[in-house]
């Protein structure tokens, strides 16, 4: 072998190595993209949620014929992803509502969505139908599922009389 074709071979090998490093760079920057989107994701639905259920607390405080809805009404909710990802917790004590952002050991009900994307589409549901999204394997319910019925009669409510459509 002639000093040339040893050269030769030399640099192709450097640019079959650049060539790989290159496909793990892109694979290893597209992966990284992914994983900051899904954090993205979840943060964002867990502060919609977050939101959702501190308008409702105010509207408990401001609107009577609201709290009527949770006159005498005990409730421990437990919103989650599967990943952990979004922990909401929805504390109702028979006057207001309390928000925490952790886990809770003894939630009457505890709606697991697959992902935050699951639980955005629950939220911005104008029909907040919980039993096709269990039917879709979107969400996952342990507990009194008629709490989540409740849940989603007080949200569409808010929503009504936020937009102005309350009959």
């Amino acid at each position: 072998m002639t000093w040339k074709e040893e050269e030769r071979l030399s640099t192709d090998r450097e640019i079959e190595m650049a060539s790989f490093l290159n496909i793990f760079r892109r694979w290893r920057r597209r992966r990284t993209e992914r994983q900051f989107l899904r954090c993205l994701e979840s943060e964002a639905a867990e502060e919609f949620l977050k939101l959702l259920l501190r308008l409702m607390s105010l509207a408990f405080k401001i609107d009577k014929d609201f709290r009527r809805n949770i006159s005498g009404f005990t409730g421990r909710y437990q919103f989650r992803s599967v990943d952990s990802s979004v922990t909401i917790a929805a504390l109702f004590t028979g006057k207001d509502l309390k928000v925490r952002e952790d886990l809770i050991p003894d939630a009457h009900v505890s709606v697991i969505f697959r992902n935050a994307r699951s639980l955005m589409n629950y939220l911005l549901a104008t029909d907040r139908d919980i039993l096709k999204l269990v039917l879709n394997n979107e969400v996952m319910i342990k507990g009194n599922g008629s709490y989540m019925l409740k849940f989603g009669y007080m949200a569409n409510h808010l929503q009504l009389a936020l937009t102005g459509k309350l009959p």
